[in-house]
């Protein structure tokens, strides 16, 4: 598992831009300000696409370098590949901001994208500017600029050098790593793991190593998953880790009988693959709300957390959720079900649309809509807006 981090006390992201990627143009989300946001909108509004571009940007700090590891041809908006491909995020951290951002381009004859332009600033000061294949690092103490030359295939925020962990480059990589960007297959979850880490996967696959990474970082972390998940699983008695193999362990989880019921067994071991779908969106919730903790304000975006949930879960599992994230970082959501959308504001609401796939996604606060009676029959007649 990775060293320990830098920790910074305030995150808000203030601004993200993407334009000519899949159907968003000139699209700029705006989460300014807001703790928490839910995105709604019908199938093929661009919801999806609004977390396909976080994870291009997650996917450069994670060391993914090679633009054709990141982006494709047909990733341009409408096949506009005359156009460049944009990606632009300012956040604020410890009152510094932070903006970065990367253009591609796919000239005439090429196969493969490459980078057009990239940048990193803090405080409007740069960190490296970069205009094709040259790179310029900024100094201070009166050093000259520092310039080298990189492959045009590839993007240069993973290989610039951090000084230290508390350097601006290494804090803003670490954000942008840390995001948590969930669009959870329980299905796919097991329980086993081989190593440990801070950063899941989009499915969470990884969720046992996960778990095992955040018990590493912060062994208090425990009390505040048992805290959280006895509220939604009564009868859970503990959860265990035990070593299995030279470096393998196994999540398995204890129940217990409740206290005066007539159940047979007083103890049940279930292995964690064995649990269902719901109550494993429950645990990836109780790991979200640990990390929240563990990292520093981070920023969560969850696509359809209410999916596998029943319905008088959803609200339990949103609120926990919107509560968490009022201390600080940022919660993005989507949904199209009623009981999570009940659980936000007009005013922290937005909604995606699009008159048709041959036009870019539009995205505007419910507040500034008129929407008459059910907002959820609306959706589904195509009346929002």
């Amino acid at each position: 598992m990775q060293a320990q981090y830098a920790r910074y006390d305030a995150l808000v992201i203030r601004r993200f831009y993407v334009h000519n990627f899949r159907c968003l143009e000139n699209f700029e989300l705006p989460i300014s300000g807001q703790p928490s946001v839910l995105l709604i909108g019908s199938n093929g509004s661009g919801k999806t696409t609004v977390r396909l571009a976080l994870e291009v940007l997650q996917k450069i700090a994670r060391g993914t370098n090679r633009v054709g590891e990141l982006v494709k041809p047909r990733d341009f908006a409408r096949g506009r590949t005359d156009v460049p491909m944009r990606f632009e995020i300012e956040v604020e951290l410890d009152a510094k901001r932070y903006a970065y951002a990367i253009a591609f381009e796919l000239p005439r004859g090429f196969k493969e994208l490459r980078v057009l332009d990239e940048r990193l600033a803090v405080d409007g000061a740069p960190i490296y500017t970069r205009e094709v294949a040259q790179v310029r690092l900024a100094r201070t103490n009166q050093e000259q600029e520092a310039k080298f030359l990189i492959d045009w295939h590839l993007v240069a925020l993973p290989i610039v050098q951090e000084p230290s962990k508390l350097d601006p480059l290494s804090i803003f990589k670490q954000w942008l790593r840390h995001m948590l960007i969930l669009a959870p297959v329980p299905s796919l979850i097991l329980g086993e793991s081989n190593q440990e880490t801070l950063e899941p996967n989009v499915q969470v696959t990884d969720f046992a190593a996960w778990f095992s990474g955040l018990l590493a970082y912060m062994p208090s972390a425990y009390s505040k998953i048992d805290e959280y998940l006895r509220q939604v699983i009564p009868d859970l008695e503990d959860i265990k880790n035990p070593v299995i193999g030279a470096d393998s362990r196994s999540l398995v989880v204890q129940f217990s009988k409740p206290e005066g019921s007539p159940a047979i067994l007083e103890r049940l071991s279930v292995p964690f693959e064995d649990l269902s779908d719901g109550e494993k969106c429950f645990m990836i919730c109780a790991l979200v709300l640990v990390a929240k903790d563990a990292y520093g304000p981070v920023f969560c975006f969850w696509d359809e957390p209410d999916n596998y949930l029943a319905l008088h879960e959803v609200g339990h599992l949103v609120m926990a959720l919107r509560r968490a994230f009022q201390t600080g970082g940022q919660f993005i959501a989507t949904s199209h079900n009623q009981e999570a959308i009940q659980r936000f504001s007009d005013e922290n609401t937005l909604v995606l649309y699009r008159t048709s796939h041959l036009e870019p996604t539009i995205v505007r606060p419910l507040s500034e809509l008129q929407v008459s009676g059910d907002l959820v029959g609306a959706l589904v007649r195509g009346d929002v807006p």
